[in-house]
């Protein structure tokens, strides 16, 4: 590098929207000692092909609720369009592609007004060559000019190819090669080769009168249309990712399809909840099936991925439907020109006279058609990618070559399309060039080297011995096994100023009731916090954090489910937001439900997602996809928690207590000793037995895995003192319960003042057990003054309804009781804990000698599932009430 000038420049190569967009990043994150260079010949900036369109006629092919251009605003350019173009715009609607382009342009122009930002440069010129140069490059310009740089990105488009042209045609000025920069004739009939989106804009524009537009394509394969109202994605099929080869691929997402349609009826639900795993699915085939894929099924893949706007199929089909536009299937074999037109011979025999060709098949992909790629694959920085799409790139947009990874070369957009096949739509490039400038940036600023990520490829701003026993301890979360704080604080005695682990002490302490060092460890962040630079991810963690812990429920819970919105594949937050085993949540029912299928789009078939997915689909009474999916995750993870939990509740549900007994024992017993929260595996094995009417074997298990004497914490209220009142209340255990101590190991104020709505239900149920009425009371005054409506109106009433079954008021039980059941949703939990209330229920009643309304109750439950227990009451109860006849 000769100059110092060179140090603080960055040169990006293309100004369309992946260029741009970087350029916006760059401009933005940098201080104005830096200069960012832009550099492309064409006229506009932030247009490229897709977007330099004039004609309003052509739309974007995905809503404006899809289309901002920065990942943590999604809404970003809706409120461009209100005000800047429609303020009635609606994010269903689809917006002019030419709208688009002076939007991303004027992201550009408004970054470059701040005077602290980086100086924007912006050189119509074509780059001729990049070459390694010292620490740097020296990029040359078509122009003469020679620009030394400390970084290069490059974001050219792929362009359009004509070396299906026969010779006669490849002469003729009425080839429109670019349809994009050259006009086609105002008269005579036109054929247009290929038939995507470019066809069916350029049909449009081209459409009129005593027009034939001809359409000749090698399958007749147009682009499907979207619909409204869309269906919301549906996952993919559990397990696709690790598919072995294209052939079983296509049997699995063939029959996904297939099933989609069959519970949503529209198969775009089924493509659409592809996109977290495609470039998973591309990068798992082998080089010869990739090429099988591109030769055989890309096409497809084309048209259902990338649909035509309502509005614009509609256009397209007025056209046909006026007959004023002809598809042919096959390939052009021979052009006869003459003064008049152009004569056409198709490989069917058909011939067409008309008055243009015009290229619509789209941009070529190989390095060979782009001068500047061909030159630098020539001197190794650049070689091509998989199935000789692009150039090879790595997973943060890295350019492989001859270059020292350390050197910032990257590459945005259709370049990186070898790699990872979808790589030209604006929710793949948002994301890279987000990310490739802020590589770029974090280069200039001295990291040679990139971060560590945890399992999601989120940024970790430490060392990577630090990262390591983070992401052990995040292994350890996902898994629901003990051993996470310790982890977690031996990253932080490993990096001092590792912020995110800091912050996830003292969230994980606060939310697990660790009142003694939540406080110490969130300090700690915010003093690690100020002096290292972190990205955007981990300072939205710090802030959401710090909300959730200095604020009341309502605020905290509301930043923390913001920050999931933002950065969905913060896994670690998202287990504190979605209520489970290990935490209390932040949401309940319909809502945790929305939640959890929200992040579909973002992990795919990740084994930690599909056993959070299982719990959602039993709750949901979807038993066999709940199996599916559990039985999934534990085949990838045997020790998935959340997998081994839902499939527990899979079991109970289905009236399984044999199986599910059997089975859970043996996890128990081979992966028990590490899952942390244990009792509650224990707790469900014990359900089984209860429900099997065995009850020598749940006093056996409560001894062994559920007394006080193992069980601490929380767990010995929520899992021990529920076990035992539900034993009472069913009869099955009604003598020498050991109450008093469960009580005495309840953690302190649990009782009195519970910390969530579903805690308060487990002290009421203990206090119940221990016969305190007026611990009961003081509750039940305590929930009624709350601003929680929780615990106003669902909390103090089953308090209530409790204290009459402790006084034996029996019918004021029942009415109350009765009345609770109906609204215990909101509670939280699953509806196996929330069954204990319905117990009771049944033992008032019964105790009112109300015996018809108790077997009812019972009924419905055996209308679900077998129980031994249950079926017993059921005759007791009848068996009671014809004994009071008698």
């Amino acid at each position: 590098m000769g100059t110092n000038e060179g140090d603080c420049r960055v040169v990006v190569v293309g100004a369309g929207a992946g260029g741009t967009l970087v350029a916006t990043h760059l401009v933005t994150a940098l201080s104005s000692r830096f200069r960012v260079e832009l550099v492309d010949p064409a006229p506009t900036t932030g247009c490229g092909q897709a977007y330099s369109t004039t004609d309003e006629r052509h739309l974007l092919n995905v809503p404006a609720s899809g289309m901002s251009a920065f990942p943590r605003d999604p809404e970003h350019f809706l409120r461009w369009l209100r005000t800047h173009y429609d303020p009635a715009f609606q994010p269903h609607e689809f917006a002019p592609r030419a709208v688009f382009g002076r939007y991303v342009e004027s992201l550009l122009r408004s970054a470059t007004e701040f005077p602290g930002n980086a100086r924007l440069v912006r050189r119509h010129a074509e780059v001729v060559d990049v070459a390694g140069s010292g620490t740097g490059f020296v990029v040359q310009l078509s122009d003469g000019e020679r620009l030394e740089a400390r970084a290069v990105v490059l974001a050219t488009s792929s362009r359009p190819g004509t070396g299906w042209a026969p010779p006669e045609l490849a002469a003729d000025p009425r080839l429109v090669a670019d349809p994009w920069t050259q006009g086609i004739p105002e008269v005579g009939d036109v054929l247009m080769l290929g038939s995507g989106l470019t066809m069916v804009d350029l049909a449009i524009s081209a459409d009129r009168p005593g027009r034939t537009v001809h359409v000749v394509s090698r399958t007749d394969a147009v682009p499907q249309a979207h619909v409204l109202p869309t269906t919301p994605p549906v996952p993919p099929p559990p397990g696709v990712t690790r598919s072995e080869g294209l052939d079983a691929l296509r049997a699995t997402l063939t029959e996904h399809v297939a099933h989609t349609v069959a519970t949503t009826g529209d198969w775009r639900a089924a493509i659409d909840g592809l996109r977290p795993v495609t470039a998973q699915l591309w990068r798992g085939l082998g080089e010869p099936d990739k090429r099988r894929f591109i030769a055989e099924d890309a096409r497809s893949w084309d048209v259902h991925r990338h649909r035509m706007a309502p509005a614009t199929a509609r256009r397209f089909e007025a056209v046909a439907a006026a007959g004023r536009l002809q598809r042919h299937r096959g390939t052009i074999a021979g052009v006869r020109a003459d003064e008049d037109a152009l004569h056409v011979t198709l490989d069917d025999g058909t011939e067409l006279s008309v008055g243009a060709v015009v290229n619509c098949t789209g941009p070529v992909g190989t390095i060979a058609a782009d001068p500047l790629l061909a030159r630098l694959a020539h001197t190794g920085l650049v070689r091509p990618g998989p199935a000789g799409l692009g150039i090879d790139t790595t997973d943060d947009g890295r350019i492989v070559g001859t270059l020292p990874a350390t050197r910032p070369f990257l590459a945005v957009g259709s370049l990186r399309r070898g790699n990872l096949w979808e790589s030209t739509a604006m929710p793949e490039i948002r994301e890279q060039a987000y990310d490739v400038a802020r590589a770029v940036t974090r280069s200039l600023h001295g990291e040679s080297r990139r971060r560590p990520v945890d399992p999601y490829g989120l940024t970790l701003s430490t060392d990577r011995r630090a990262a390591k026993r983070y992401n052990a301890a995040l292994g350890r979360l996902l898994r629901l096994q003990d051993g996470v704080e310790e982890g977690l604080t031996q990253a932080v005695e490993a990096d001092a100023g590792f912020v995110q682990a800091h912050a996830a002490l003292a969230l994980l302490g606060h939310e697990w009731g660790a009142t003694t060092h939540w406080r110490a460890s969130l300090r700690a962040a915010h003093r690690a916090a100020a002096e290292r630079h972190l990205d955007d991810r981990e300072c939205s963690f710090l802030d959401a954090v710090t909300t959730r812990l200095r604020s009341d429920e309502a605020t905290g819970a509301s930043a923390l489910l913001r920050h999931v919105r933002l950065f969905p594949r913060d896994a670690l937050a998202v287990s504190v937001a979605v209520p489970t085993v290990a935490f209390g949540g932040l949401t309940s029912g319909t809502q945790t439900a929305e939640l959890v299928e929200s992040l579909g789009r973002s992990y795919g078939d990740d084994w930690w997602y599909a056993g959070q997915l299982a719990f959602v689909r039993q709750d949901q009474e979807r038993w066999g996809e709940a199996e599916d999916l559990s039985s999934y995750a534990l085949s990838v993870e045997p020790s998935s928690g959340h997998a081994v939990h839902a499939r527990a509740h899979v079991f109970y549900e289905t009236g399984e207590h044999a199986a599910g007994l059997a089975w859970l024992d043996e996890w128990i017993r081979t992966r028990g000793p590490e899952a942390n929260h244990r009792s509650h595996f224990s707790w469900h094995a014990a359900l089984h037995e209860l429900m099997q009417d065995d009850v020598e074997a749940v006093r056996r298990r409560y001894e062994r895995e559920l007394s006080p004497s193992v069980v601490t914490g929380s767990r010995v209220v929520v899992d021990s003192g529920a076990l035992l009142w539900r034993g009472r209340v069913t009869g099955a255990w009604t003598d020498g319960q050991p109450v008093a101590a469960v009580r005495a190991a309840a953690p302190d104020d649990w009782l009195s003042a519970p910390p969530t709505a579903f805690a308060a239900m487990h002290a009421a149920v203990l206090l119940a057990a221990d016969g305190d009425g007026a611990g009961l009371a003081g509750l039940a005054a305590r929930s009624s003054a709350s601003d929680d409506r929780v615990f106003r109106d669902v909390v103090a009433p089953l308090c209530e309804g409790l204290a009459s079954v402790v006084d034996e008021r029996w019918n004021a039980a029942s009415a109350t009781l009765g009345r609770v059941v109906t609204t215990m949703e909101p509670l939280g939990g699953s509806r196996a804990q929330r069954e204990v209330v319905e117990d009771t229920l049944v033992h008032a009643l019964a105790m009112a000698g109300r015996t018809t309304e108790a077997a009812a109750v019972l009924d419905a439950r055996l209308s679900r599932r077998s129980s031994a227990l249950d079926a017993r009451r059921r005759a007791a109860v009848l068996g009671a009430e014809a004994g009071s006849r008698a």
